[in-house]
């Protein structure tokens, strides 16, 4: 655990200042804010995404910009800052040392779950008073934690400026859950040139005091939404005439979760939304769902998901009725380099809190982190995604879940003492 208390006490404030107020992916703009003031008033430059990111490469972006801007002031966003965004969430810092040396890039995402907080008790965010205030909006994956940390962590380091070379860019990526911010952002070529790249996740199952210095076997997923458009009628009087796309979206959901395994690695698929109908007596015109693919490899992945594509188009066919397709978010697998990893458990055996460290961690989900440490990887560097323990009260995107404030600090003493090493 990092030992400087004024620090740790000021990550734990900022925490429970983004849990308050969570933002989903792309609608980031007061958590933006917050991260470019204060890192701008460190001393640090930020770039802002609307100045880097092109449109053809942003995935699954279907908010309101002007109501989420509009709430994000009312919640404390600075307008002046917002208006720097053009439109997009996210941004970048970088400390340039001005002397040789490695290019490490640090993600940090920023953007919640879209699930409703408990109000049950015991809950330690409604307890304490910092709950979400968001509609459908929660940090139940801990990444207001991340967000929090990364923060301290450029701070932390351009106070220490002189005692390093080479570059320390910080990356706080927004839409990480749909897995859709990470190829926008790597298609930018933020990580381009790096010589480093490091992720890292709170929490992932493991307690306090543990920590892996990578992880393997990442989930390769696909996020797709469909939208099925028959005819109203009435339901009584001549429901000959009407073409239900609840029926269709029913059944495809149905067929969607009896996809047959594959031979090719393990696969997953979920409807996580579906949205029909307008009234008792009306054959439903419309169908709205959102769907994901998850598979342990590619030839299993691209089974998996045509699958999917083939039930949704055979389920529109079989009710007469009209089908669009989006894919809004796509993440691929990868694996963290063994020598990066090391250096990241060795580092971690010094940290205070920790008393586990391990080489390598499994992984059963998806992070669109992946692409950057692909992307880094065959550019001849080294990539890893750190899994850093934090005791929880239920599982990650669990409207329960809440999560061990201790780990922040270790996070910022095992990333800290990481970079040390890599560019000090």
């Amino acid at each position: 655990m990092y030992s400087n208390e004024k620090l740790l006490k000021q990550m734990i404030k900022r925490r429970r200042d983004f849990h308050r107020y969570p933002e989903t992916g792309w609608a980031e703009f007061r958590t933006t804010s917050k991260i470019a003031e204060a890192l701008t008033d460190a001393g640090l430059g930020v770039v802002y995404a609307g100045d880097f990111v092109r449109p053809e490469h942003i995935l699954g972006c279907n908010v309101d910009i002007e109501a989420q801007i509009k709430r994000a002031v009312s919640q404390g966003a600075s307008p002046k800052i917002i208006e720097k965004m053009k439109g997009l969430t996210g941004l970048i810092a970088e400390i340039d040392t001005g002397r040789p040396g490695p290019i490490t890039a640090i993600r940090f995402d920023i953007d919640c779950v879209d699930t409703t907080e408990t109000g049950e008790d015991p809950h330690l965010p409604m307890m304490l008073g910092f709950n979400s205030v968001n509609a459908n909006s929660m940090h139940a994956c801990a990444h207001d934690g991340h967000t929090a940390v990364g923060m301290a962590l450029a701070e932390l380091l351009f106070q220490q400026k002189t005692s390093l070379k080479g570059k320390v860019r910080f990356i706080f990526q927004p839409a990480e859950e749909g897995a859709r911010g990470g190829f926008a952002f790597v298609k930018s070529g933020v990580v381009d040139c790096t010589d480093y790249f490091i992720a890292f996740h709170l929490g992932l199952g493991n307690p306090t005091g543990t920590v892996f210095g990578g992880t393997d076997d990442f989930l390769f997923s696909t996020k797709i939404d469909a939208h099925y458009k028959g005819v109203g009628a009435h339901a009584g009087a001549e429901p000959d005439k009407g073409r239900n796309a609840l029926l269709a979206a029913a059944s495809a959901a149905l067929s969607i979760h009896g996809i047959a395994p594959s031979p090719d690695g393990l696969t997953r698929t979920n409807v996580g939304v579906l949205n029909a109908g307008e009234g008792r007596n009306v054959v439903p015109p419309n169908a709205y769902m959102k769907i994901e693919t998850r598979a342990s490899t590619e030839d299993a992945a691209l089974y998996v998901y045509s699958a999917a594509m083939r039930i949704l188009i055979g389920a529109a066919e079989m009710y007469d009725v009209k089908l669009t397709t989006e894919k809004c978010g796509e993440a691929i697998s990868a694996r963290s380099d063994r020598d990066l990893a090391k250096i990241v458990m060795d580092t971690a055996a010094t940290v205070i809190g920790v008393d586990t460290v391990k080489l390598i961690q499994p992984m059963t989900g998806s992070d669109d982190a992946c692409w950057m440490m692909k992307k880094v990887q065959n550019n001849g560097g080294k990539a890893t995604y750190i899994g850093i323990g934090a005791d929880t009260k239920a599982g990650h995107h669990n409207n329960h879940f809440d999560f061990d404030e201790d780990a922040m600090g270790i996070a910022l003493g095992v990333l800290y003492k990481t970079i040390l090493v890599l560019n000090g």
